[in-house]
């Protein structure tokens, strides 16, 4: 089996997704060809496992100072590029296109008359799931920013619909952790209003990873180049973590059992959403802007989760190879039954 899997490369949780997918797809034995589109080739990192993997210019969205700005994502989009690269992009010799919400993918498949498999958390957002923060622009963009014949939509929680766990690698839980060590991963944010918003609190530990490096003039306050291994070895020892409401990163704290302070961009209806079902779920806190009162009452606050979620991946990948039938309300069930949430302090 072929298959052409196109991966949306802005942010990188997409990426991520994407990693552990590989890992299983590769164990199959299946041969897969990964496109990754959204940013520049030279901010990609990590990417070993992708095997000779494809870069294309794609669409992104533009923010600014912790915001989506859709008239500079407008401006700064290049459709004559995106058109070539559509007609580029021959899907001819592959038996399944799967898209993680790259559109480069979905438009050739759709031109060229292949189905296309969704698999990420946006098609979740074709069910009954919590929203927030929706506008117009917003539920244009997310029908048909990737459009997928079939979406396998992934989130936290069932909400009742038939979506599927997040996909993640599934480590041991740290044996212990570090109560003070406190990661933070603001990437759309200023990272200097970060780190003297954060500057106060000197009885913590922060590990700030920002795109791009930064110094920092504080003893408890180490600023970090984006590595995926550097970035999970703090995670795994931290007792928590700030970031922004990307859905795979709050999806590895969940699993870890570190406590979230989500603080979603404006204006992104995705992320708006996320931290919206974090607070209903209760699986974490959240702020509207960086705000230090709610910073240090989250700091002193020792309560997390700890989900325990099934290899996705694996699910996904024996499914495929099975013919990809209907997911009945059983098989979904029997998937959600053995999740495990545990309520923890540290």
């Amino acid at each position: 089996m072929k298959i052409f899997y196109g991966v949306q490369g802005t942010g990188n949780g997409h990426i991520t997704r994407a990693r552990v997918m590989a890992k299983e797809l590769y164990a199959a034995g299946i041969d897969v060809t990964f496109q990754f589109t959204g940013r520049p080739a030279d901010k990609y990192f990590d990417m070993d496992i992708f095997n000779g993997y494809q870069l294309r210019t794609g669409l992104t969205f533009n923010t600014d100072k912790g915001q989506v700005s859709y008239l500079k994502t407008a401006f700064e989009a290049k459709p004559i590029t995106f058109i070539k690269d559509l007609k580029a992009l021959d899907l001819s010799g592959y038996d399944l296109v799967i898209s993680d919400f790259e559109p480069v993918t979905a438009w050739a498949a759709k031109n060229q008359k292949k189905p296309v498999l969704g698999i990420g958390h946006q098609y979740a957002f074709n069910h009954a799931i919590p929203r927030a923060g929706s506008d117009p622009i917003a539920n244009q963009v997310m029908k048909y920013f990737a459009p997928a014949d079939r979406g396998i939509g992934l989130h936290w929680h069932h909400f009742g619909q038939p979506i599927l766990p997040p996909i993640i690698d599934t480590p041991e839980t740290p044996k212990s952790i570090i109560k003070n060590k406190i990661v933070v991963y603001l990437p759309f944010e200023d990272q200097q209003e970060v780190i003297k918003l954060l500057s106060p609190f000197k009885n913590f530990e922060f590990h700030i990873y920002a795109p791009d490096l930064m110094t920092s003039a504080f003893d408890h306050i180490e600023c970090h180049p984006l590595s995926r291994t550097e970035f999970q070895k703090d995670l795994y020892d931290s007792a928590g973590i700030i970031s922004n409401a990307g859905f795979e990163l709050a999806s590895e704290a969940l699993q870890l059992g570190k406590k979230i302070l989500a603080k979603p961009l404006h204006a992104q209806m995705e992320q708006i959403s996320n931290a919206a079902a974090l607070k209903q779920l209760g699986y974490g806190e959240t702020m509207h802007n960086m705000d230090s009162s709610v910073i240090e009452r989250w700091l002193h606050d020792d309560r997390a989760i700890q989900i325990t979620y099934p290899n996705i991946a694996n699910v996904l990948v024996k499914w495929i190879q099975n013919g990809m039938p209907e997911m009945d309300a059983d098989f979904i069930d029997a998937i959600w039954n053995t999740v495990e949430v545990l309520h923890i302090n540290h």
